[in-house]
């Protein structure tokens, strides 16, 4: 019995153990339940010093019969923990009601950087979201450490430490300060190339954009290590392979390893080239039975037997799409098809024009374009709302909008739009600085020192007009200019130009006389095609000839032997001689019979042309002209290859004092040859004829020297006035020709990235057939000479000539070496040029130097 009461005492004991947690959970169970009913109004809130008590309670979603069920108040805590306003929340129950307690976050007093010297305090300020007057949360500083480190990454600072520190203030409130140690730049100490047999690492460093680090890479900023740079590079490359034809390339990855012995990084592109491949044959199909694809064959620029062009390839899809569209099929897709022929090396390609899908444009939206406004990148695309969707032309779009130089970056993407056949095109741009103030200075052997200073604009109060003005104060040259250009005139894709300039050209050591100019020239640019550009313009301007009294004082000196007469008879009596006077030299008498009194001994005249010039005052020219440009190289700045022509003509005599029709053509064309080096073939030559009865202008002709052939002085070839009392002056001709022969290469024991490059040339040309003014008809006279050589010494009463002047037919010819530096400090050419063939009165200069710079 003892035993029997024990275990039933046990089992109590043990149940009511059991009962008391079992009905402390019932409890907690009753009293949740009415706690769990209540709405949201009746949510007690505490701890909240800033955030108001409906806002706190707004976070909390009531279910159906406004009622809180405990996963209503869950989400409601989790977004209360989301919004960052608070240290801490949490939920209590109190005698049947909910309490949310919090804690809120501090405000931000202030956001401080220290230790930033590269990177302006402005600059890091619009990139961390942290704010002053915002609300502190360590998540979102923790973010903007981050963000900080990589703006510095992308700089080239990789070991870049960023360490944020939190100042405690009265109030709940604290200043938040980020302490930076900027550490060294990370540049790129080698770049690599593996695979490559076609081309030489050196000849493909120049294709892509990042740079080995070097001693003047301070002045640039590509050196810099860059993932995204180098991710673009990639793609580069491979356009680079595809353009030579090599259409099986891959540039199968960019390695890049940080050596912290350098403190920089190397980096290694791994290519796979495949085989060079020409163009078999080109064909073309179409599924639209009402489009004849040979009438698109025109826009073709693939042809057979050439290297396999994939850019080439593209702009004949694009510009075929494009001609199908204004023929009418608006739908209509242009699909080049390869079939390889792997034995062969050879291409066949067929452009297949199908119907394409019947998608229109609902809408055009446009982002980020803070300043230009939207008409200046509507215009650009030619197709708007509600046309057919062209993605040719909304890739043109995107091309131009990028050429505009507007924008930092240039996205065009495509969303769906209200139905199955709208989309949205949506342009995300972001701006950049279009305003330049630039002082620009340089040298060269012709013009001496020069400086500049100019202020421009290529987005004129965002409505993309361009505004310059400069001002040049050199050595022998100075002046001002003042230029506008409206891209869209009257709304069409044509180029309006104004011009206003004043020059002033001041004698130097290879021309006895200056100029002064004033003109005014508006012009009419069209682009034709990418490759082809046509301007019209119209020029009118001043000109006059400056000369020292000294080359036209016509003093009394007769130690030289040299008659001459002066240009005015208002000169001649002050100077001179009355008419038919006589003077006295040597024990012999001259009788002046010229019937205009103007006979003298020279000291030195300045040729008859000149004076002439002189004694007419200023002079109007007023002329029609056109440029025809076409131009496929591929840097405009550091070409490699391509063609560059340029053909001008200019009609003087629609109006203005002279009259005259001046042809010139230029041309450059650049092949790459082996082992890096460049060959360049420049023709170019140029005829003046006159029109009518008018006498050519001496300062009309062609005046050449280096711009023909090197090793020859400023106006140092051509025609001259050889009278050797004089200061023979170069004349100019009618007519000039020049072929240049130029092998350009790098120096291999030097850095790419020092961008020194050699050259050797031959070059040959000519310049003759002078048709100025060779006497000087006056009153009571014709053809009375401006200055005479005397056939003896005084001559005889009425012995003239006229001007002398040689104007033989030789072909001047030279051979030099050249260094070309595309330097930090502009591009500067070296050239010392020793000359094979020249003219009796030709003048040398060996060395010329030229470049310049804008800081």
């Amino acid at each position: 019995m003892m035993f029997g009461m024990r275990v039933r005492g046990g089992l109590f004991a043990a149940l009511v153990m059991f009962a008391v947690p079992v009905a402390a959970t019932l409890a907690a169970v009753a009293v949740s339940a009415p706690a769990a009913a209540q709405s949201v109004n009746s949510i007690t809130v505490e701890g909240n010093r800033r955030v108001e008590v409906e806002t706190i309670r707004s976070y909390f979603h009531a279910g159906p019969g406004g009622r809180l069920s405990q996963a209503d108040i869950d989400d409601g805590l989790k977004a209360l923990i989301e919004t960052g306003l608070f240290q801490d929340v949490h939920i209590d129950q109190r005698g049947g009601r909910l309490v949310v307690v919090v804690v809120e976050n501090p405000v931000i007093g202030r956001v401080a950087f220290e230790g930033n010297k590269k990177i302006k305090d402005e600059q890091l300020t619009a990139e961390v979201q942290s704010k002053p007057r915002g609300t502190f949360s360590r998540p979102m500083v923790q973010a903007d450490a981050l963000r900080i480190a990589e703006i510095y990454r992308h700089s080239g600072r990789y070991d870049v430490r960023v360490n944020p520190q939190i100042i405690e203030q009265p109030n709940n409130r604290v200043d938040l300060v980020f302490e930076i140690n900027e550490g060294v730049k990370t540049g790129v100490r080698s770049i690599e190339f593996i695979g490559n047999n076609a081309y030489s690492a050196s000849r493909l460093r120049d294709v892509i954009k990042t740079r080995e680090s070097n001693i003047l890479s301070f002045l640039g900023g590509n050196d810099v290590y860059d993932p995204d740079r180098v991710e673009a590079d990639r793609d580069l490359l491979r356009r680079f392979y595809l353009k030579h034809g090599y259409a099986d390339v891959q540039v199968v990855a960019a390695l890049t390893e940080y050596d912290p012995d350098k403190k920089g990084f190397s980096v290694t592109f791994k290519i796979e080239e495949g085989q060079q491949y020409r163009v078999a044959s080109v064909n073309y199909t179409s599924s639209i039975a009402t489009l004849n694809p040979n009438a698109l064959s025109s826009f073709s620029r693939v042809s057979v037997g050439s290297l396999y062009n994939a850019e080439a390839l593209e702009k004949s899809v694009e510009e075929m799409q494009i001609e199908a569209s204004r023929r009418g099929y608006a739908f209509a897709v242009v699909r080049p098809r390869g079939d390889r022929n792997f034995e062969n090396h050879t291409v066949s390609i067929t452009f297949a024009v199908d119907e394409g899908p019947r998608t229109y444009i609902e809408r055009i939206n446009i982002r980020g374009n803070t300043r230009t406004r939207d008409y200046v990148i509507r215009r650009e695309f030619d197709i708007s709302e509600g046309d057919a969707y062209n993605r040719a032309l909304v890739d043109r779009a995107e091309r131009r909008l990028k050429n505009l130089d507007f924008f930092k970056s240039v996205k065009i993407t495509t969303e769906p739009g209200s139905s199955s056949d709208r989309v949205i095109l949506i342009v995300d741009l972001e701006e950049k600085s279009t305003g330049d103030f630039s002082v620009s200075g340089g040298y060269s052997t012709t013009d001496g020192a020069l400086a500049e200073v100019s202020v421009s604009e290529r987005n004129l109060l965002g409505r993309g007009l361009f505004a310059k003005a400069s001002v040049t104060y050199g050595q022998y040259a100075r002046g001002y200019s003042l230029s506008f250009v409206e891209p869209y005139l009257l709304d069409y894709r044509v180029a309006l130009g104004l011009d206003f300039y004043q020059r002033q050209q001041l004698s130097n050591s290879y021309i006895a006389y200056g100029t002064k100019t004033l003109g005014f020239s508006p012009r009419l640019g069209f682009q034709l095609r990418e490759d082809l550009s046509l301007q019209l313009r119209y020029s009118i301007y001043q000109q006059e000839i400056t000369l020292p009294s000294t080359l036209a004082n016509c003093n009394n000196n007769p130690g030289n032997g040299l008659l001459a007469f002066n240009p005015t008879p208002a000169f001649a009596f002050a100077n001179g001689y009355p008419a038919g006077s006589s003077q006295t030299v040597g024990g012999q008498t001259a009788t002046d019979t010229s019937g205009i009194g103007l006979w003298c001994y020279s000291d030195g005249e300045a040729s008859l042309p000149v004076r002439k010039e002189l004694a007419g005052g200023s002079t109007l020219t007023s002329a029609l002209g056109y440029t025809l440009n076409y131009n496929t190289l591929d840097n405009n700045k550091n070409p490699t290859d391509g063609l560059l022509i340029d053909f001008k003509q200019d009609f003087a005599g629609v109006g203005g004092d002279v009259s005259y029709i001046k042809t010139a053509i230029d041309a450059k064309y650049y092949t790459p040859l082996v082992a890096d080096i460049v060959g360049v073939i420049h023709a170019q030559g140029g005829i003046l004829n006159k029109l009518g009865s008018d006498e050519l202008r001496m300062l009309d002709h062609f005046q050449m020297g280096p711009n023909l052939v090197r090793g020859f002085a400023p106006n140092g070839i051509g025609p001259r006035d050889i009278n050797p009392y004089g200061t023979q002056d170069a004349l100019g001709g009618t007519k000039y020709w020049g072929v240049s022969a130029e092998l350009q290469m790098p120096f291999w024991f030097l850095p790419k990235e020092v961008g020194l490059k050699g050259a050797i040339y031959a070059d040959a040309g000519g310049l003759y057939d002078y048709q100025g003014p060779t006497s000087w008809a006056a009153t009571g006279e014709v053809n009375q000479p401006g200055c005479i050589k005397p056939t003896q010494n005084p001559p005889s009463p009425g012995t003239c000539l006229g001007l002398q002047y040689d104007d033989s037919k030789v072909i001047r010819s030279s051979v030099g070496v050249g260094l070309i530096w595309q330097s930090p400090f502009g591009p500067l050419r070296f050239d010392y040029a020793v000359p094979l063939t020249k003219g009796q009165f030709d003048r040398v200069q060996e060395f010329r130097f030229g470049g310049g710079t804008t800081f």
